[in-house]
């Protein structure tokens, strides 16, 4: 999951869990924009859900597009 450790590697962070009223989600943030927003998907495991986030980030840094599926964007 290259994308993540960059991502963490230049300062950004991820986060896993609730967001009301989201059962699971996965964001990440790179410290001055939303990267990513993924909501957990029925019967997907963390770690789809994971590589999952890891392509979005990889998105965002290749072309400067943000995933948002939590605001329906």
């Amino acid at each position: 999951m290259k994308n993540i450790e960059a991502l963490i590697d230049d300062g950004g962070d991820i986060t896993l869990g609730a967001i009301y009223p989201i059962k699971c989600a996965a964001t990440a943030a790179d410290g001055h924009n939303s990267v990513a927003m993924l909501v957990r998907r029925e019967g997907e495991t963390l770690n789809a859900l994971l590589k999952r986030l890891d392509k979005a980030i990889g998105k965002f840094y290749d072309g400067g597009d943000a995933v948002d599926e939590i605001n329906g964007c």
